[in-house]
């Protein structure tokens, strides 16, 4: 792992990316690769104790500075992991975001940790994910300590994960079922549901303060496939039966949705994608070490609320981190 061929990160001075080559894509889609992001040690830095390995959710990609200055301001080196077929890892010709299997992701989660691990060795890892990669990283620690390997893990943070399907009964009842269907016949086949306004709240174009890269994260999102979303139920499934991931973990979440589609004044102070009670439902499954936050109106992603719901949840980090013992500064 020492031979990591660290270059420039398009975030610029400061980040630095290694390139992960995955070999042939299971899913018939050329070469599959990922990307891991590096925060470069600053001057200022207090020394690392810990270690962030951070992966973004579904139309989405690391460029969330602030999350990671607030890690290694508290002792913690960060890196983060842009999944295959999303964000930098992305190659033409690809489907964003696709994969038939959310456990294919283990592969790339369990190459990022043994590079962080052999840069920080003897060092305890945090690892912390939004939205769907929530739903990634909880399967795939579940499967680590099944199989008795839970270190060098000691914790998860996860920002709004997606547990369950939003929406009524028929999406998660007959809609399901038909995915079982379509996605084996037409698993590249898209589905068509009217773009919401989540994207336009975050980005400077919008109400929101972030000047990230539209192409990598469009404001209307990336087309929804049958096959990926089937993954995605599956995944919800294995989760409602009840995981242990074996670690102590950290859930936060808005105190309320508005899945309206179009935009209003609510849609900056409630999440916009999913559905925050069924979060809160479905934590427990986790495991039996879960501590449930709820954020008065935040976002969907709560570190990029309004200033005084991003307060909250980063206070509320600050001291389920110190609970924990994980902070080192």
């Amino acid at each position: 792992m020492s031979d990591v061929d660290w270059k420039p990160d398009i975030l610029g001075p400061g980040y630095a990316q290694a390139v992960l080559d995955l070999g042939t894509d299971p899913d018939g889609e050329g070469v599959a690769e990922a990307v891991l992001v590096r925060r470069e040690p600053q001057p200022d830095d207090p020394p690392p104790g810990g270690v962030v390995l951070y992966v973004h959710g579904f139309t989405d990609y690391f460029f969330q500075t602030a999350l990671a200055d607030f890690f290694a301001g508290r002792g913690l080196a960060f890196y983060a992991l842009d999944l295959r077929k999303c964000g930098r890892a992305r190659r033409p010709g690809q489907t964003a975001h696709y994969v038939s299997d959310l456990g294919l992701y283990d592969e790339e989660m369990d190459r990022a940790l043994a590079i962080v691990t052999e840069a920080h060795p003897g060092r305890p890892v945090i690892v912390a994910a939004h939205s769907t990669g929530g739903l990634i990283i909880a399967l795939w620690q579940h499967r680590r300590n099944a199989a008795g390997a839970t270190a060098p893990v000691a914790g998860l943070v996860m920002n709004s994960p997606w547990l369950d399907l939003q929406g009524g009964w028929t999406a998660r009842g007959p809609l399901t079922q038909a995915l079982r269907v379509m996605g084996k016949v037409r698993p590249f086949g898209r589905l068509n549901p009217r773009p919401g306004c989540y994207g336009g709240t975050l980005h400077v174009s919008g109400t929101g303060e972030w000047d990230f890269d539209t192409d990598l994260k469009p404001l209307a999102g990336f087309p929804v496939t049958f096959g990926w979303l089937h993954a995605i139920r599956r995944a919800h499934a294995r989760l409602h039966r009840g995981l242990e991931v074996g670690v102590p973990t950290l859930v936060l979440r808005s105190t309320r949705s508005h899945l309206a589609l179009q935009y209003s004044e609510a849609s900056d102070h409630a999440d916009c994608v999913l559905d925050t009670a069924q979060i809160g439902r479905w934590a427990p499954s986790l495991g039996g070490q879960v501590t449930d936050v709820t954020v008065a109106d935040a976002r969907h992603d709560v570190f990029l609320s309004i200033p005084d719901s991003r307060a909250r949840a980063y206070a509320a980090l600050e001291a389920w981190l110190g609970e924990h013992r994980l902070v080192t500064a």
